[in-house]
């Protein structure tokens, strides 16, 4: 008896299965052929094939009785075998075909290995067809194949070409048991979101049927996590797409209650450190088994803190371990790793084809020095290695490299940011890619994931991981009873429970009443999901986005959605800050809601974000050009250095020449009065007139005759500030005082002082007017007259 049926005997004996329909140890097993069972064979000759010249009265056939009768009790025990005249052929052909080939070789059926029934049952194997033409067709293989299983132990069903597997089956263990497993497993799949007209859907079904020929038995219960993990190492089982739905099918089995939940896949595994000291590599592994970070993080730590391993073989091989490096080797690792380039010291080097050889990016160098702090760090804590150094400190990121780290939300410019918007919320099934069997979620779900990536304001990660019932309604503060469209168009507010995240724990906020709605349409469509382990957090939850027994992946917004939006918006997937990523969107509407008409506050938008400090809302709440532009119109920064005068140019003094023989032809207008002196630009008492000969005031005759005249040219003059006029104009009154006090004993374009000419010390003159205001008499600055 074979090592599998062996093993198959006693997990029999141990727990209730298939009973197995012949006892192999009732039969004479001898390898070789005696002369009497070579005699009868050539006598025979093709007789055997059909059982022609089957008669009590010839020798032949009690003298191959030895052979003869395991063959006809498999024929016996096949519980599926369709009453037909080809059948029947087909049966006994497979018999004689089977005796023909134990005279070929002069040995019996007991002595065949694998490689024999494969020569025997495969397609291309001419052989025997040139001897025995007709004998090996697509009736008479199956039936050999079948021979093969229940009495030589043969497994390997990949060897032997496409054959159906489910009749096989069929002939092994029965129809109605076969067919009772597939549907007890198909039903489980239907009810994640398999549709039994997808194509998968078969090949779930060819796996399992494979998994109840390599256990040989078709019961449920047989199906055993340790008998599933024998069906995952057996060669029968393809690698590629069938290893992927093995692992489907093992869920289901598992939520059946018959097995426990299926490995990692390969991905998820771990691989050996290669290329790294041994003692180095004990530590790490020790310390990777023992740190109670993520995952994810833990893992990357763990390579990166073998590539220092490696480091260390190539330019220190006389240090193996944690416990020999001192600060020096600090000091050498840090320099090393500021020259590093991208594939150097590394284990796989797949995909740096093009990134291969250029130097590492600034945040990278600083995660590396990060890995390696925390390993020395926690070594030194746990009292693994002795306390040699400082791990803060010799392995801190150099200022040189934090100096280029710094918050880069990368917001996406508005004018695409709407039509994402629009592509969103129209989307179709035909905007998604598909594979041979359709699309990979339904139009539901595609919905609901897109509208969260647009409204919601939340990481990849917070969006896969989104529980069923997380949306709310309030009105007023109160729940909503049902969720009506009546009661929902009167000023319903949608609230949205966002899970433990990255830096704090589960919060809720506010959304968009779309976004809830399309999360609804999907609850009510999900199928039935089992329960999924929530990694960040340890509990087995509800996932909202799962379908078939699977999270949505992190990386489908990123793959799939985005790609799609952007076809359909006709926008490109990359602009001038980079790719259209997930966490562009987060820092897009973040900015978006800080710099609206009524904006949010710092404190607002760090709890509809979920920050835990509001140092990391600075870094999302980005003020726009267009609204920092605004703030800079507002603050005046060119009218508060430079004020604009209206100026009249008489037009008739000047094309007359009065104007070169000395006349007035140029009035800068005081608000109160003209000044005509030339370069008033330069005059002190400008911002204070002094009432020089070079003034003349509007109420005299001189200056109603100026205004009347129709002949003047309106123009507007700038002229720059000083401070302390600048201070007059800012500061008001006091600032005003002093600058007249000041300007008391400043000659004045005539040649006298304001002192000497007996202007009043409390004179306000403001003549001047801003440069967006005009030069109109409402927008002028009040005056204060002599008094």
């Amino acid at each position: 008896m074979t090592a599998a049926i062996s093993a198959a005997a006693s997990e029999t004996a141990a727990t209730p299965s298939w009973p197995w329909p012949i006892d192999l140890a009732r039969y004479d097993r001898r390898p070789a052929l005696t002369e009497r069972e070579r005699a009868a064979l050539t006598s025979l000759g093709w007789e055997v094939r059909r059982r022609r010249g089957y008669a009590p009265d010839r020798v032949e056939w009690p003298a191959i009785s030895r052979l003869l009768r395991p063959l006809d009790d498999a024929r016996a025990a096949l519980r599926w075998c369709p009453d037909t005249p080809s059948h029947r052929r087909a049966v006994t052909d497979a018999i004689g075909l089977v005796l023909r080939r134990c005279l070929e070789d002069g040995t019996s059926l007991w002595a065949w290995s694998a490689d024999d029934w494969v020569r025997l049952i495969a397609p291309g194997h001419k052989e025997f067809e040139a001897a025995w033409p007709g004998w090996i067709d697509g009736s008479v293989r199956p039936y050999v194949a079948a021979f093969a299983y229940l009495l030589g132990d043969f497994t390997d069903f990949h060897r032997i070409g496409g054959f159906i597997r489910r009749s096989l089956a069929w002939r092994v263990f029965g129809q109605e048991p076969v067919e009772e497993t597939i549907a007890q497993v198909a039903a489980t799949l239907q009810g994640w979101g398999y549709h039994p007209s997808n194509g998968a859907f078969g090949q779930f079904r060819t796996v399992l049927v494979q998994i109840m020929l390599i256990n040989r038995s078709p019961l449920l219960q047989d199906m055993t996590t340790d008998a599933l993990q024998r069906a995952r190492e057996s060669p029968a089982l393809p690698s590629g797409a069938r290893r992927g739905n093995l692992h489907g099918v093992h869920r289901a089995i598992a939520a059946l209650g018959h097995a426990g939940p299926p490995p990692k896949p390969i991905h998820a595994v771990m691989p050996d450190l290669e290329g790294v000291p041994e003692p180095w590599a004990a530590m790490v592994e020790r310390w990777h088994d023992t740190s109670t970070l993520t995952p994810k993080v833990r893992g990357g730590f763990r390579s990166i803190v073998a590539k220092a391993g490696r480091w260390l073989a190539a330019e220190h091989p006389e240090i193996v371990e944690p416990g020999q490096w001192t600060r020096e080797t600090c000091a050498a690792w840090v320099a090393a790793l500021d020259r590093m380039t991208v594939g150097e010291h590394v284990q796989r080097r797949a995909g740096l084809d093009k990134r291969g050889g250029k130097p590492l990016s600034p945040r990278t160098k600083a995660g590396y020095l990060t890995a390696t702090r925390t390993f020395f760090r926690d070594c030194q804590e746990w009292e693994w290695i002795p306390r040699r150094f400082d791990p803060v400190r010799a392995l801190a990121t150099p200022r040189s490299v934090a100096a280029l780290i710094g918050p880069n939300p990368r917001v996406i410019a508005d004018d695409i940011w709407a039509k994402l918007l629009w592509a969103g919320l129209n989307v179709d099934p035909e905007d998604f890619p598909t594979n041979t069997y359709g699309l990979c979620y339904p139009i539901e779900l595609i919905r609901a994931v897109t509208l969260t990536w647009l409204f919601g304001g939340l990481r990849s990660d917070e969006i896969s991981r989104l529980r069923t019932g997380c949306i709310r309604w309030q009105h007023d503060g109160f729940p909503i009873p049902g969720d009506s469209d009546e009661v929902l168009a009167r000023d319903a507010v949608c609230l949205l429970d966002v899970p433990t995240h990255k830096t704090g724990t589960s919060f809720t906020k506010p959304i968009d009443p779309l976004l809830g709605k399309a999360i609804e349409a999907w609850q009510d469509a999900r199928p039935q999901q089992p329960k999924m382990l929530d990694r960040k957090t340890g509990e087995q939850v509800d996932f909202l986005f799962a379908h078939r027994a699977k999270r949505l992946a992190n990386t489908y917004i990123n793959t799939a959605v985005i790609p799609s939006l952007c076809r359909k918006a006709g926008v490109p997937t990359a602009d001038v800050r980079g790719n259209i990523t997930s966490h562009r969107a987060r820092s897009t509407i973040a900015s978006q809601l800080y710099n609206a008409k009524e904006p949010m506050t710092l404190f607002e938008l760090q709890a509809w974000l979920g920050h835990r400090s509001p140092e990391s809302t600075q870094h999302y709440a980005k003020i726009t050009p267009n609204t920092l532009a605004r703030a800079y119109n507002d603050a005046g920064y060119f009218e508060r250095n430079v004020r604009t005068i209206e100026v009249l140019v008489d037009r008739d003094a000047v094309t007359s020449g009065a104007a070169a023989s000395g006349e007035p032809w140029q009035y800068y207008d005081l608000g109160h009065g003209f000044c005509t002196y030339t370069f008033f630009e330069q005059c002190p008492h400008r911002m204070a007139c002094a009432r020089c000969d070079f003034y003349t005031p509007k109420a005299t005759s001189k200056g109603q005759l100026l205004e009347a005249k129709d002949n003047l040219q309106r123009m507007l003059a700038s002229v720059p500030l000083s401070d302390e006029e600048r201070a007059a104009v800012d500061d008001g009154q006091a600032a005003l005082d002093q600058l007249l006090e000041r300007l008391v004993d400043v000659p004045t374009p005539a040649g006298a002082t304001p002192r000497e000419i007996g202007a009043p010390a409390t004179a306000t003159l403001l003549p001047i007017v801003a440069v967006n205001q005009g030069a109109s008499a409402e927008c002028r600055p009040a005056m204060r007259a002599p008094r």
